[in-house]
Order: C-alpha cells, then structure tokens, then sequence
C-alpha cells in the first residue's frame, strides 16, 4: 500500500476526503461534476460559491445553478463597485433562478476607523481590499466548511497552476474552471443565453471596484485593467488563507 492510500484508510469515519485525493480524483473533471462532487461532500449548508458577478462570472453561476440554484452564493458589495455591477447581480440572481444570494458589506466600524475619508484605495490599495474583501468574505464563509469560485489558469500570473481542489485554511477550495479554456466561457454564454456584463460593451473586460479597474485594449490581457500601473494583481481573497 503506498503512502497517498495508507493515509486515506487512516481517515476517520465521516470525514471530509484531503483536498489532494479529491485534486487526483477531479483532475480531469468536467465543472458540473466538480460542483457536484462538492455538494456531494459537505452538503448545501456547508458550502458556498463566491462571486463578483464580474465578466465571466455568470458561467460559472451558470454551472452551478444547473446542479443547485439553492447553494449559497456569496457577493462581496465592497461599497466601490459599479452601478452595473450591482444591477448585472440582481439581473442574473433572475436569470438563473438563483435563490441564496448574500451580498456581505464591510463593516462601518471598519471603513469609520480605517478609511474614513474613502481614498484608501489610492494610498494602499492592499489594505484597501483587506477591509473591503478579505475581512468580509472571512465572516462569510465561516458557516461553510467549502467553497467555490470561478479562477481559471487561462487569467495567467498566481493562476496559471491553480489545482482544481485546494486547502484553504480549514476549508476546502474548489476551483471547477480551473482547466477550461476562454472559448469555453463563450461557450455557456451562447448556449446558455447569459446577458453579457453591462461594462463589456465598453472594453472593460474584467471587472472590480470602480477606482482600481480600467479598461482593456484588444492587444491587452484582460486583467491588465486591474490596478493598472501597480504591481498588485490580486485582491488577496485567494492569497490569504481563510480562518
């Protein structure tokens, strides 16, 4: 028996496989089945799937609400967002049929005491998203013993070897889009008839809180509009382990 197996039968009675063995299992799984491997698992009040409800997001919800429109999506409302982006949540929210979505704020206490002058973002954008995106999404996933969210390894830099399961602190990570490819993103929205993002049409291409996201240029990665001119390219959710 070799040392991955040993452990495995060592497991306790009931409880969660590691995030490897399902990585192994799910290596090469279609995102229906990673979801539904997910639900499987941990069940509907133990998981969640986090979204902006940004450009691409609406395959991934998509995906999910074909195998359970119930299961918890969570919305980080950071306070900087579009107008579009809030009106494309609640546009797709009926679309989909989606029927447990928690838009999480941060907290006032928190914005009064650490940007009470709301220009955070300009002089340390890193702290900037700690209140309004890390912090808040670690109170939201505290019910949930996993979590789903939409990386693809196509979006290059920190996610270009992203596994499709994933430790995330105590929590499992499930990464369902991690192998597919951006014509496969077209692909759900043809077939699916998903309404494009509002902000699409004029050449943003991904999108975040409105002070850090420009638009993109056709020659461009789509990325390359966030945080423009910095060196941050992620807004830490998915570099700081959840507590």
């Amino acid at each position: 028996m070799n040392a991955h197996a040993s452990r495995a039968s060592l497991r306790p009675a009931g409880a969660l496989p590691t995030a490897a063995e399902l990585d192994h299992a799910l290596r090469d799984a279609a995102p229906r089945d990673v979801i539904a491997t997910a639900l499987k698992i941990v069940g509907r009040e133990q998981l969640a799937v986090v979204s902006s409800f940004g450009t691409e997001s609406a395959a991934l919800l998509k995906v999910m609400a074909d195998v359970d429109p119930a299961i918890p999506v969570v919305f980080l409302d950071t306070g900087w967002l579009f107008e579009e982006t809030l009106a494309y949540r609640d546009t797709l929210i009926e679309k989909l049929g989606l029927r447990d979505v928690r838009s999480i704020k941060p907290l006032d206490e928190t914005l009064s005491r650490e940007d009470p002058e709301r220009d955070l973002w300009f002089s340390d954008p890193d702290a900037c998203c700690r209140i309004r995106k890390v912090e808040p999404l670690a109170r939201a996933l505290k019910p949930f013993s996993a979590w789903i969210n939409g990386r693809k390894r196509f979006q290059g830099g920190a996610r270009a070897a992203i596994p499709v399961v994933e430790e995330d602190g105590e929590r499992l990570k499930f990464n369902p889009f991690a192998n597919i490819a951006r014509d496969d993103i077209v692909a759900i929205f043809k077939s699916a008839n998903l309404p494009p993002h509002p902000l699409v049409a004029s050449g943003y291409l991904s999108v975040g809180c409105m002070p850090c996201t420009s638009r993109t240029s056709a020659d461009e990665d789509a990325r390359a509009g966030r945080w423009r001119g910095r060196p941050k390219t992620e807004c830490g959710i998915h570099s700081v382990k959840a507590p």
